[in-house]
Protein backbone atom coordinates (compact mmCIF):
# COMPACT_ATOMS: atom_id res chain seq x y z
CA UNK A 1 0.00 0.00 0.00
CA UNK A 2 1.18 3.56 -0.89
CA UNK A 3 2.52 5.32 1.51
CA UNK A 4 4.27 8.42 1.62
CA UNK A 5 3.81 11.84 2.94
CA UNK A 6 4.81 15.60 3.67
CA UNK A 7 5.50 17.42 6.40
CA UNK A 8 5.23 21.20 6.33
CA UNK A 9 7.26 23.80 8.58
CA UNK A 10 5.74 27.26 7.62
CA UNK A 11 8.22 27.99 4.99
CA UNK A 12 10.95 25.89 6.07
CA UNK A 13 12.00 22.84 3.00
CA UNK A 14 9.29 19.90 3.04
CA UNK A 15 10.41 16.83 5.11
CA UNK A 16 10.14 13.72 2.69
CA UNK A 17 9.14 10.85 4.06
CA UNK A 18 7.93 7.90 2.52
CA UNK A 19 8.76 3.88 3.07
CA UNK A 20 11.77 4.32 0.89
CA UNK A 21 13.34 6.64 3.08
CA UNK A 22 12.72 4.73 5.83
CA UNK A 23 13.70 1.57 4.56
CA UNK A 24 17.22 2.96 3.63
CA UNK A 25 17.02 5.71 6.11
CA UNK A 26 18.15 8.60 3.57
CA UNK A 27 16.52 12.27 3.52
CA UNK A 28 15.10 12.23 -0.36
CA UNK A 29 14.17 9.07 -1.71
CA UNK A 30 16.17 9.25 -4.76
CA UNK A 31 18.11 6.48 -5.92
CA UNK A 32 21.01 6.88 -8.31
CA UNK A 33 21.25 3.68 -10.55
CA UNK A 34 23.89 0.90 -10.90
CA UNK A 35 25.69 2.53 -14.01
CA UNK A 36 28.41 -0.15 -15.42
CA UNK A 37 31.74 1.20 -15.55
CA UNK A 38 30.42 5.01 -13.86
CA UNK A 39 29.01 4.16 -10.97
CA UNK A 40 32.07 4.02 -8.19
CA UNK A 41 32.39 5.75 -5.22
CA UNK A 42 32.77 9.18 -6.28
CA UNK A 43 29.13 9.84 -7.34
CA UNK A 44 27.90 7.59 -4.81
CA UNK A 45 29.69 9.40 -2.11
CA UNK A 46 27.83 12.28 -3.50
CA UNK A 47 24.71 11.49 -4.22
CA UNK A 48 24.78 9.71 -0.26
CA UNK A 49 26.25 13.15 1.03
CA UNK A 50 23.28 14.95 -1.04
CA UNK A 51 20.63 12.46 0.57
CA UNK A 52 19.64 10.20 -2.00
CA UNK A 53 21.02 6.86 -2.08
CA UNK A 54 24.61 6.44 -4.19
CA UNK A 55 26.05 3.08 -5.26
CA UNK A 56 28.76 1.52 -6.21
CA UNK A 57 28.44 -1.38 -9.19
CA UNK A 58 30.24 -4.05 -8.16
CA UNK A 59 30.62 -6.58 -11.53
CA UNK A 60 32.74 -3.47 -13.46
CA UNK A 61 35.38 -4.32 -11.49
CA UNK A 62 38.19 -6.31 -12.15
CA UNK A 63 38.14 -8.63 -8.61
CA UNK A 64 36.35 -8.60 -5.17
CA UNK A 65 39.37 -7.12 -3.83
CA UNK A 66 38.98 -4.13 -5.87
CA UNK A 67 35.03 -3.59 -5.06
CA UNK A 68 36.44 -3.98 -0.94
CA UNK A 69 39.31 -1.03 -1.87
CA UNK A 70 36.33 1.17 -3.81
CA UNK A 71 33.59 0.32 -0.92
CA UNK A 72 36.55 1.86 1.52
CA UNK A 73 36.94 4.36 -0.76
CA UNK A 74 33.53 5.38 -0.35
CA UNK A 75 33.18 5.09 3.44
CA UNK A 76 36.33 7.10 3.37
CA UNK A 77 34.19 10.51 1.66
CA UNK A 78 30.64 9.63 3.13
CA UNK A 79 29.08 8.32 6.61
CA UNK A 80 25.79 7.91 4.99
CA UNK A 81 23.96 4.63 3.67
CA UNK A 82 25.26 3.41 0.37
CA UNK A 83 24.24 0.62 -2.01
CA UNK A 84 26.32 -2.03 -4.15
CA UNK A 85 24.38 -3.20 -7.18
CA UNK A 86 25.05 -6.05 -9.10
CA UNK A 87 24.45 -6.76 -12.86
CA UNK A 88 23.85 -10.35 -12.50
CA UNK A 89 24.14 -12.40 -16.17
CA UNK A 90 25.56 -9.73 -18.20
CA UNK A 91 29.33 -9.44 -17.38
CA UNK A 92 29.95 -13.60 -17.66
CA UNK A 93 31.71 -13.92 -14.30
CA UNK A 94 30.66 -15.32 -11.25
CA UNK A 95 29.25 -12.88 -8.51
CA UNK A 96 29.11 -14.81 -5.18
CA UNK A 97 33.08 -13.52 -4.57
CA UNK A 98 31.91 -9.81 -5.00
CA UNK A 99 28.83 -10.19 -2.64
CA UNK A 100 30.84 -11.54 0.10
CA UNK A 101 33.02 -8.85 -0.58
CA UNK A 102 30.11 -6.44 -0.26
CA UNK A 103 28.60 -8.05 3.11
CA UNK A 104 32.26 -8.41 4.87
CA UNK A 105 32.63 -4.32 4.11
CA UNK A 106 28.97 -3.99 5.53
CA UNK A 107 27.22 -2.38 2.50
CA UNK A 108 23.63 -1.65 3.91
CA UNK A 109 21.73 -2.12 0.51
CA UNK A 110 22.11 -4.62 -2.19
CA UNK A 111 20.53 -3.83 -5.68
CA UNK A 112 20.20 -6.70 -8.29
CA UNK A 113 19.89 -6.35 -11.97
CA UNK A 114 19.76 -7.83 -15.32
CA UNK A 115 19.48 -11.13 -14.21
CA UNK A 116 17.36 -14.08 -12.27
CA UNK A 117 18.06 -12.48 -8.40
CA UNK A 118 17.31 -16.03 -6.83
CA UNK A 119 20.82 -16.86 -6.57
CA UNK A 120 21.68 -14.02 -4.81
CA UNK A 121 18.77 -14.45 -2.35
CA UNK A 122 19.92 -17.58 -1.69
CA UNK A 123 22.89 -16.53 -0.38
CA UNK A 124 21.09 -13.48 1.70
CA UNK A 125 19.68 -15.44 3.96
CA UNK A 126 19.50 -14.57 7.47
CA UNK A 127 21.83 -11.47 6.61
CA UNK A 128 21.15 -7.85 7.75
CA UNK A 129 20.62 -6.48 4.45
CA UNK A 130 18.35 -4.23 2.26
CA UNK A 131 17.59 -5.82 -1.14
CA UNK A 132 16.24 -4.22 -4.10
CA UNK A 133 15.74 -5.47 -7.29
CA UNK A 134 15.15 -3.64 -11.00
CA UNK A 135 11.73 -5.04 -12.79
CA UNK A 136 10.47 -4.09 -16.50
CA UNK A 137 7.66 -6.09 -15.67
CA UNK A 138 4.72 -6.83 -13.29
CA UNK A 139 5.12 -10.38 -12.96
CA UNK A 140 9.03 -9.65 -12.34
CA UNK A 141 7.54 -7.16 -9.45
CA UNK A 142 5.37 -9.68 -8.40
CA UNK A 143 8.55 -12.47 -8.65
CA UNK A 144 10.76 -10.60 -6.55
CA UNK A 145 8.66 -9.72 -3.69
CA UNK A 146 7.97 -13.53 -3.35
CA UNK A 147 12.03 -14.26 -3.00
CA UNK A 148 12.47 -11.30 -0.32
CA UNK A 149 12.88 -8.28 -2.01
CA UNK A 150 12.56 -5.02 0.74
CA UNK A 151 11.26 -2.86 -2.13
CA UNK A 152 11.47 -2.96 -6.13
CA UNK A 153 13.19 -0.57 -8.70
CA UNK A 154 10.95 -0.55 -12.09
CA UNK A 155 11.96 0.87 -15.36
CA UNK A 156 9.45 1.76 -18.15
CA UNK A 157 10.89 1.69 -21.96
CA UNK A 158 12.29 5.27 -21.33
CA UNK A 159 15.34 4.45 -19.85
CA UNK A 160 18.71 4.01 -20.66
CA UNK A 161 20.76 0.55 -20.69
CA UNK A 162 19.03 -2.44 -20.20
CA UNK A 163 15.15 -2.64 -20.26
CA UNK A 164 12.21 -4.74 -20.53
CA UNK A 165 11.24 -7.38 -23.69
CA UNK A 166 8.01 -5.43 -23.94
CA UNK A 167 8.04 -1.98 -24.55
CA UNK A 168 5.66 -0.49 -21.85
CA UNK A 169 6.30 3.05 -20.58
CA UNK A 170 6.74 4.15 -16.99
CA UNK A 171 3.93 5.89 -16.96
CA UNK A 172 2.12 2.86 -17.46
CA UNK A 173 3.79 -0.08 -15.78
CA UNK A 174 3.87 1.68 -12.51
CA UNK A 175 0.72 2.16 -11.32
CA UNK A 176 0.23 -1.78 -12.52
CA UNK A 177 2.99 -3.27 -10.44
CA UNK A 178 1.95 -0.40 -7.59
CA UNK A 179 -1.60 -2.20 -7.55
CA UNK A 180 0.32 -5.63 -7.90
CA UNK A 181 2.91 -5.69 -4.50
CA UNK A 182 3.05 -4.69 -0.96
CA UNK A 183 6.58 -3.49 -1.03
CA UNK A 184 7.67 -0.44 -1.94
CA UNK A 185 7.69 0.24 -5.34
CA UNK A 186 10.56 3.30 -6.97
CA UNK A 187 10.04 4.16 -10.68
CA UNK A 188 12.87 4.16 -13.00
CA UNK A 189 12.90 5.01 -16.65
CA UNK A 190 12.96 8.67 -18.48
CA UNK A 191 12.43 10.67 -14.77
CA UNK A 192 15.35 13.84 -14.37
CA UNK A 193 14.24 16.63 -12.55
CA UNK A 194 11.67 17.28 -9.71
CA UNK A 195 8.29 16.94 -12.05
CA UNK A 196 9.59 13.18 -12.59
CA UNK A 197 9.85 13.05 -8.83
CA UNK A 198 5.92 14.29 -7.98
CA UNK A 199 4.63 12.13 -11.25
CA UNK A 200 5.79 8.99 -9.67
CA UNK A 201 5.05 9.92 -6.30
CA UNK A 202 1.53 10.64 -8.05
CA UNK A 203 1.38 7.04 -9.67
CA UNK A 204 1.81 5.32 -6.04
CA UNK A 205 5.72 4.71 -6.62
CA UNK A 206 7.49 6.04 -3.35
CA UNK A 207 10.96 7.18 -4.95
CA UNK A 208 12.67 7.83 -7.90
CA UNK A 209 15.47 5.83 -9.37
CA UNK A 210 18.47 7.58 -12.25
CA UNK A 211 20.95 6.64 -13.89
CA UNK A 212 21.41 8.43 -17.27
CA UNK A 213 20.72 12.18 -15.45
CA UNK A 214 23.20 11.45 -12.70
CA UNK A 215 26.09 10.56 -15.56
CA UNK A 216 26.17 14.41 -16.46
CA UNK A 217 27.19 15.36 -13.23
CA UNK A 218 30.88 16.66 -11.82
CA UNK A 219 31.51 13.36 -9.57
CA UNK A 220 30.78 11.37 -12.35
CA UNK A 221 34.35 11.35 -12.89
CA UNK A 222 34.84 8.25 -15.43
CA UNK A 223 32.13 9.64 -18.01
CA UNK A 224 34.05 11.36 -20.85
CA UNK A 225 34.00 14.83 -21.53
CA UNK A 226 32.27 13.68 -25.42
CA UNK A 227 29.44 11.60 -23.58
CA UNK A 228 28.51 14.15 -21.44
CA UNK A 229 28.34 16.86 -23.68
CA UNK A 230 26.42 13.64 -25.96
CA UNK A 231 23.81 14.07 -22.94
CA UNK A 232 23.49 17.62 -22.82
CA UNK A 233 23.40 18.06 -26.67
CA UNK A 234 21.13 15.50 -27.80
CA UNK A 235 17.47 14.69 -27.68
CA UNK A 236 15.23 11.90 -27.09
CA UNK A 237 14.99 11.06 -30.54
CA UNK A 238 18.95 10.61 -30.28
CA UNK A 239 18.47 7.43 -28.42
CA UNK A 240 18.05 3.60 -30.03
CA UNK A 241 17.03 0.08 -28.73
CA UNK A 242 19.95 -2.40 -29.39
CA UNK A 243 20.38 -6.30 -28.73
CA UNK A 244 16.71 -6.95 -29.50
CA UNK A 245 17.69 -10.41 -31.40
CA UNK A 246 19.51 -11.34 -28.15
CA UNK A 247 16.47 -11.43 -25.87
CA UNK A 248 17.94 -8.51 -24.02
CA UNK A 249 16.98 -5.02 -25.09
CA UNK A 250 18.83 -1.62 -24.03
CA UNK A 251 18.74 1.56 -25.04
CA UNK A 252 21.62 3.66 -26.25
CA UNK A 253 22.91 6.70 -27.81
CA UNK A 254 22.51 6.46 -31.50
CA UNK A 255 25.77 6.31 -33.60
CA UNK A 256 27.69 4.95 -36.31
CA UNK A 257 28.50 2.07 -33.71
CA UNK A 258 25.34 1.48 -33.26
CA UNK A 259 23.98 1.66 -36.70
CA UNK A 260 26.76 -1.38 -37.25
CA UNK A 261 25.10 -3.46 -34.26
CA UNK A 262 21.22 -3.42 -35.67
CA UNK A 263 22.60 -4.20 -39.02
CA UNK A 264 24.39 -7.00 -37.72
CA UNK A 265 20.70 -7.93 -36.42
CA UNK A 266 19.27 -7.67 -39.15
CA UNK A 267 21.68 -10.04 -40.84
CA UNK A 268 22.84 -12.08 -38.76
CA UNK A 269 21.37 -11.93 -35.16
CA UNK A 270 23.84 -14.05 -33.65
CA UNK A 271 25.71 -13.35 -30.38
CA UNK A 272 28.94 -14.61 -32.17
CA UNK A 273 28.11 -11.90 -34.57
CA UNK A 274 27.40 -9.56 -32.36
CA UNK A 275 29.93 -10.27 -29.18
CA UNK A 276 32.95 -7.45 -30.06
CA UNK A 277 30.48 -4.56 -30.97
CA UNK A 278 28.13 -5.28 -27.76
CA UNK A 279 31.49 -5.76 -25.33
CA UNK A 280 32.50 -3.84 -22.18
CA UNK A 281 35.52 -2.83 -23.90
CA UNK A 282 33.58 -1.29 -26.62
CA UNK A 283 30.88 0.14 -24.35
CA UNK A 284 34.23 1.78 -22.39
CA UNK A 285 36.26 2.76 -25.65
CA UNK A 286 32.95 5.60 -25.57
CA UNK A 287 32.43 6.44 -21.94
CA UNK A 288 35.88 6.18 -20.80
CA UNK A 289 37.65 7.60 -23.71
CA UNK A 290 35.24 9.44 -25.79
CA UNK A 291 35.90 7.66 -28.92
CA UNK A 292 32.08 8.01 -30.04
CA UNK A 293 33.18 6.08 -33.18
CA UNK A 294 34.88 2.85 -31.96
CA UNK A 295 32.08 2.33 -29.39
CA UNK A 296 28.48 2.23 -27.61
CA UNK A 297 27.53 4.19 -24.39
CA UNK A 298 23.97 3.89 -22.70
CA UNK A 299 21.63 6.20 -22.49
CA UNK A 300 17.70 6.94 -21.85
CA UNK A 301 15.49 9.09 -23.46
CA UNK A 302 15.80 11.50 -20.69
CA UNK A 303 19.12 12.66 -22.20
CA UNK A 304 16.49 15.17 -24.22
CA UNK A 305 15.88 17.07 -20.63
CA UNK A 306 19.78 17.19 -19.86
CA UNK A 307 21.19 20.73 -20.36
CA UNK A 308 24.06 21.08 -17.84
CA UNK A 309 26.65 18.89 -16.07
CA UNK A 310 26.08 20.18 -12.52
CA UNK A 311 27.31 19.10 -9.07
CA UNK A 312 25.26 15.96 -7.72
CA UNK A 313 24.57 18.69 -4.73
CA UNK A 314 23.52 21.41 -7.03
CA UNK A 315 21.07 19.06 -9.22
CA UNK A 316 19.25 17.20 -5.89
CA UNK A 317 18.76 20.37 -4.75
CA UNK A 318 17.26 21.75 -8.10
CA UNK A 319 15.25 18.60 -8.23
CA UNK A 320 14.00 18.68 -4.71
CA UNK A 321 13.10 22.73 -5.09
CA UNK A 322 11.32 21.84 -8.28
CA UNK A 323 9.25 19.20 -6.79
CA UNK A 324 8.65 21.28 -3.64
CA UNK A 325 7.67 24.00 -5.79
CA UNK A 326 5.09 21.43 -7.37
CA UNK A 327 3.59 20.09 -4.17
CA UNK A 328 2.82 23.67 -2.68
CA UNK A 329 0.93 24.80 -5.66
CA UNK A 330 -0.82 21.59 -5.52
CA UNK A 331 -1.90 22.30 -1.90
CA UNK A 332 -2.90 26.11 -2.68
Amino acid sequence: MLQWKFHLKGEEDMKWKTRVTDLLNIKYPIIQGGLAYLAYSDLAAAVSNAGGLGQITAMSLDSPEALREEINRLKQLTDKPFGVNFAIGQHGRPFSHYLEAALDEQAPVISMTGGNPAPIFDMLKGVDVKKLVLVAAKRQAIKAEELGADAVMVVGQEGGGHLGKNDTGTFVLIPQVVDAVNIPVIASGGIGDGRGLMAALALGAEGIEMGTRFIATKECVHASDEYKNKLIQGSENDTVIIKRTLGSPARAISNAWTDKILELERTAGTYEALKDYISGKANQKFIHEGMMDEGFAWAGQVMGMIHDSPSVSELMDRIISQAETIRKNWTE
